[in-house]
């Protein structure tokens, strides 16, 4: 007859389930191991989104289209805000193609708990995974609206002779900018996610604030704008995180924009300061949130 301590060391686990410690864990290897179904999160989300349209992926293209005809038109036409040297539909486009990311990774990340309390409640997977799915799945439309801008710069060079812009060599931080952009939308989502499951008029809030919210960077108007004709609130809008990134895509793409290693550095802190504190409320929450969801 064997001992029960001989038998419980010949027993070996390919995973063993433990609850957490920290509230500040990651826990990325347990991400990496289920990176397979992290793809087929992302997958399902760029997938499901489009299924049921008519157009189906075409509204990656007529959405910026549209929203850039529309910014033309209101801010350019009416509002007569000069955009510089830039033709008017590429600076808007620049802008709205990164604030459309930093958005959508936002609006859907924080009904993460809510959209998927059956799973949770089901079967374990590291919790991590959903959030991490949508900021990839958005990233792959971002990417497409990316080859549209691209295609409208080469539209406007050469179709139109317009000259007015070039590409500089700001444009190598474009990694860093679009990690800031996931990041920053990735913490604020995971933020508002853990506080729906106690107060669910925040998720009605979510998208009006999103549009607000886009009125205190530089998607519309440049920033040396608003520091020449608004100096007192001027603050506002260069003390916005993404303000530095938009411009310093604009100011890699276009040659048209404001750099400043201490603004950049300034939306690097924040960027951390917000991924932590959604990583904090995430796992706060996650402990208990199937006895409010």
């Amino acid at each position: 007859m064997s001992k029960p301590g001989l038998a419980a060391e010949s027993e070996h686990w390919d995973l063993v389930l433990k609850p957490q410690t920290s509230l500040f864990r990651l826990n990325f290897r347990d991400v990496w191991a289920y990176r397979d179904l992290l793809w087929l999160l992302v997958r399902r989300d760029f997938v499901s989104f489009y299924k049921q349209t008519v157009l189906g992926p075409i509204w990656f293209f007529i959405q910026p289209l549209f929203t850039t005809f529309i910014y033309t038109f209101i801010f350019g036409g009416l509002a007569k805000i000069s955009t510089g040297s830039v033709p008017g539909p590429l600076f808007y486009m620049a802008g709205i193609t990164c604030w459309n990311y930093f958005s959508d990774c936002i609006t859907k990340t924080s009904t993460v708990f809510k959209d998927n309390a059956n799973i949770f409640g089901k079967v374990y997977f590291p919790r991590l995974i959903m959030p991490l799915s949508l900021v990839l799945s958005n990233l792959v439309r971002f990417a497409v609206q990316m080859i549209l801008f691209l295609m409208a710069m080469a539209w406007f060079y050469w179709g139109r002779g317009m000259h007015g812009f070039h590409i500089t060599s700001y444009i190598v931080l474009f990694p860093l900018i679009v990690a800031l952009m996931a990041l920053q939308g990735l913490g604020l989502g995971m933020i508002v996610t853990a506080l729906t499951t106690r107060y669910r008029d925040l998720a009605l809030l979510v998208v009006f604030g999103v549009q607000l919210m886009m009125y205190g960077t530089t998607v519309v108007y440049p920033l040396t704008t608003v520091i020449q004709k608004y100096p007192q609130i001027s603050w506002l809008v260069t003390y916005n995180p993404m303000t530095e990134v938009i411009e310093i895509f604009r100011l890699g793409f276009l040659g048209e924009g404001t750099f400043s290693w201490g603004l950049l550095g300034y939306a690097v802190a924040v960027t951390l300061v917000m991924l932590f504190a959604g990583i904090f409320t995430f796992n706060k929450i996650e402990r208990s949130f199937v006895d409010t969801v």
